[in-house]
C-alpha cells in the first residue's frame, strides 16, 4: 500500500469518518476517485458512477488487486452500451434523470451492508451540466440522507474548479468532512 493510500484508509475510516460520515472529496479532474477509498471499502462497495463506464471501472478494480464481485455500480451514462462483466449493477441511467438516479440508487442500497458498506459518487460535477444545481442539491439531500440512515460511508467527488462557488459549498454543507485528492 502507498503512504498517500494509507493516510486516505487513515483519514476515510478513523475518528471523524467512522461509518455513517459523509465525506466531500476535493477531486481535480485527473484524479482517479476510486483511490480516494481506503482497502476496505473494496469488500462492500456501490459506486454511482457518472464517470466511467462499467467496463473500465471494471479494468481499473482489477489492476488495483480489488475483487470486482464486491463492487455495485449505478452506471450514469448517456448511452447504455452492454455489461457483461463481475461487478453487480442496475440498469443505466440518463444524468439528466435524477429521479431515475435515485429510484436505482435506492434499489442497489439494499446491498450495502450497514455499518460496514461504502457509497462513492465519482463525479457530481458531471450531473450539473446535464442539470440545474438546485436540482442536483436536492438529489444529493436524499442520497446523503439514505446513506446516513443506513449507517454507511459516503464519499462523493466533486471538482471545485468546474461547480459553482455557491453549489460547492452547499455541497459541502450537507458533509461532514472534506477530503483533497491528488
Amino acid at each position: 500500500m502507498r503512504s498517500d493510500e494509507a493516510a486516505a484508509d487513515d483519514e476515510l475510516t478513523d475518528g471523524p469518518f467512522a461509518a455513517g460520515t459523509q465525506t466531500l472529496v476535493r477531486a481535480p479532474t485527473d484524479a482517479d476517485p476510486v483511490s480516494a477509498l481506503p482497502e476496505r471499502a473494496f469488500d462492500n462497495l456501490l459506486v454511482v458512477s457518472a464517470r466511467d463506464h462499467p467496463n473500465r471501472l471494471q479494468t481499473r478494480l482489477e489492476r488495483a488487486g480489488h475483487d470486482p464481485a464486491n463492487v455495485g455500480v449505478v452506471p450514469v451514462i448517456p448511452t447504455a452500451d452492454e455489461y457483461e462483466g463481475d461487478l453487480w449493477t442496475t440498469d443505466p441511467v440518463n444524468p439528466d434523470d435524477l429521479t431515475g438516479l435515485a429510484m436505482r440508487f435506492s434499489d442497489a442500497m439494499q446491498y450495502v451492508e450497514p455499518g460496514r458498506g461504502w457509497v462513492l459518487t465519482d463525479a457530481l460535477g458531471v450531473l450539473l451540466t446535464y442539470t440545474d444545481d438546485a436540482r442536483v442539491s436536492r438529489f444529493f439531500q436524499t442520497v446523503i440522507s439514505r446513506v446516513r440512515t443506513q449507517d454507511v460511508h459516503g464519499v462523493y467527488c466533486a471538482n471545485p474548479d468546474v461547480i459553482a462557488d455557491e453549489t460547492y459549498g452547499r455541497l459541502r454543507a450537507m458533509c461532514d468532512a472534506e477530503y483533497e485528492l491528488g
